[in-house]
């Protein structure tokens, strides 16, 4: 079994709000081992033997039946996660003096291309990289001073993305160990 942790797109955001209790038990009816809820309950740990791209399905199946709307699901493995804060750590891009980092979960990488337009969007208050599966997003000064919006990153990307703030990564990683 392999820990790891569901990041959900669209949940207690926007009006969709939905219990943990009412989470936790949809994913156990999947069924998943281990399952608990993490920050507000748009992260999900749990255990399976199963490939990330088909835990992904089995969440978004069961949650669309629950709720009535697709909820984007983006599955890593406890060592992807650590391997994003291995990462984030060693480039010495982490948050701190007024910088604030978030991570993109995509579905899967996007062309050299696409990563390259990204990058692009880059300037002296927003810095973007997408390596792999993930969208690094370092905003150097107040986020309300952000020139990029995650509407257009994910238009760009063509892909849906769900973001969260490098400092529940790295706790995250911390709960997975």
């Amino acid at each position: 079994m392999t820990r790891s942790v569901a990041f959900l797109r669209a949940i207690n955001v926007g009006g969709h709000v939905v219990r943990m209790e009412q989470l936790r038990a949809a994913f156990e009816a999947i069924p998943l081992a281990g399952v608990s809820t993490f920050i507000a309950s748009r992260n999900v740990l749990f255990e399976s033997g199963r490939a990330s791209a088909q835990l992904e399905l089995a969440v978004e199946k069961k949650l669309k039946g629950l709720l009535g709307y697709e909820v984007a699901t983006m599955v890593r493995t406890a060592a992807e996660i650590a391997a994003i804060v291995q990462y984030v750590e060693k480039q010495g891009l982490g948050p701190g003096g007024g910088v604030t980092l978030y991570v993109g979960f995509l579905k899967s990488a996007p062309s050299a291309a696409i990563g390259k337009a990204v990058a692009a969007l880059s300037n002296e208050v927003d810095v973007l990289a997408v390596r792999g599966s993930e969208l690094y997003w370092r905003c150097n000064k107040n986020f309300s001073e952000s020139t990029v919006a995650g509407p257009r990153l994910e238009k760009l990307l063509g892909r849906p993305a769900t973001f969260r703030n490098f400092n529940t990564v790295r706790r995250l990683a911390q709960k997975m160990v």
